[in-house]
């Protein structure tokens, strides 16, 4: 709708004396005022804080910027300075502590009043002692890999009357085993491992069959399986920490050959029968209790903890992969070559089929009768050497 214009003022009827005649209020003249009316609102408040003074306040100060140039970037330079500086590296060593093996390590945080409480109570071993809820502390196994992962393959290539891609094959089949028959928690709390067994070429898996049926001294599925009597050893975790080398190179016509030094390290507490025994003990040491059979239950104790021996399992086992253009196998399946083993912390008489952890009888040390000889049980540097009689690990 069009704005209507205004209408013509209307005509005065003769002059009048007014004092503002002439007079334009435009912005020049606002500015040349002297006095400026106050707002109703300004002349209220006036009155009131005139009644009731105000309390003095102070301006928010706005949040600095962000900056990355560090710590120092924003702190002024005088003596407050090093005060400062001094104040937070004394903080930052209270963080620290200096671990047992001389490298600096951080330290447990500090609880302070009021904070959550720790989840189960502290071990009541000394620093260093296995336990169920710790059980890798005071071994080098506490940095090596878990299970399958502490089994580390090569890259395949070709060799030999094998392609490549066979080959990748022939290694996967080997790590199968080793985990099948060492770390699977079946096969470790005492079972048969039916898919290890399965991945053998004939020969090899009747030996371990007959061996499992009839375990003897000379012929002992031990050395092929990790396993123990659950009536004797109990795992208390299904954590094996594993370190290994494995290589593979031609055998000539006859195929490829595997080379693998692996070694096993398992936490094991005492099982309901341990200690016990019907005739001799196996330590060489008299039964628990001083009968022939029947002894009283033994407390496996350290304090609250509950008494956990390590035993470490080293093999070094080659394993064949057979020319099936020369040989009646399944160039698929694995054949046993040359190898040995060497079991740390265990009884010294094997031929039960299981492996049998020494956990010394509380109060008389180790029963374990030793030849002289002292070694590393995880020294896999050294080379595994051939040897019967029972030595003396220097650690566990």
């Amino acid at each position: 709708m069009p704005i209507a214009e205004d209408p013509e003022p209307r005509p005065s009827d003769g002059p009048q004396d007014d004092p503002f005649a002439g007079l334009v209020l435009d912005e020049e003249f606002v500015r040349a005022a002297t006095v400026k009316e106050q707002s109703g609102r300004a002349r209220m408040l006036a009155a009131k804080w005139k009644r009731e003074p105000p309390e003095p306040t102070w301006p928010e100060l706005p949040t600095p910027p962000r900056k990355r140039r560090g710590f120092l970037a924003r702190i002024g330079r005088g003596w407050q300075t090093w005060l400062i500086v001094a104040c937070v590296c004394g903080l930052a060593l209270l963080g620290l502590r200096l671990g047992d093996d001389g490298k600096t390590s951080l330290a447990q945080p500090v609880r302070t009043p009021g904070s959550a409480s720790p989840s189960a109570a502290p071990p009541s071993a000394a620093p260093g002692t296995p336990t169920q809820d710790h059980p890798w502390d005071g071994s080098p196994a506490l940095t090596w890999s878990d299970g399958a992962e502490g089994i580390t393959l090569p890259e395949a290539r070709a060799v030999g009357v094998f392609d490549k891609d066979e080959v990748a094959a022939q290694l996967k089949a080997v790590k199968d085993f080793l985990v099948l028959a060492n770390v699977d928690p079946r096969t470790v709390a005492g079972g048969t491992p039916q898919a290890a067994l399965d991945l053998l070429n004939v020969n090899s898996r009747q030996y371990v069959e007959k061996a499992l049926a009839a375990p003897s001294k000379d012929h002992d599925p031990t050395n092929y399986l990790s396993r123990f009597n659950p009536r004797l050893a109990i795992p208390v975790t299904d954590t094996v920490k594993v370190h290994s080398t494995v290589t593979f190179e031609e055998n000539g016509e006859k195929g490829m050959v595997v080379h693998t030094d692996v070694t096993f390290v398992y936490a094991l507490r005492p099982g309901p029968d341990a200690g016990k025994s019907p005739g001799a003990s196996p330590r060489g040491t008299a039964p628990a209790g001083g009968g022939s059979g029947g002894a009283k239950p033994v407390s496996w104790s350290a304090g609250k903890d509950t008494l956990v021996e390590r035993e470490i399992v080293r093999r070094v086992q080659d394993f064949r992969f057979d020319n099936p253009a020369r040989y009646d196998v399944n160039p698929r399946k694995l054949s046993f070559g040359e190898g040995h083993s060497d079991f740390g912390n265990n009884v010294c008489e094997m031929g039960s089929g299981f492996l049998e952890t020494d956990f010394p009888l509380p109060g008389s040390g180790t029963g374990r009768p030793s030849d002289g000889t002292t070694t590393d049980p995880y020294d896999y540097n050294k080379p595994l050497e051939k040897h019967s009689g029972c030595g003396t690990i220097s650690r566990s």
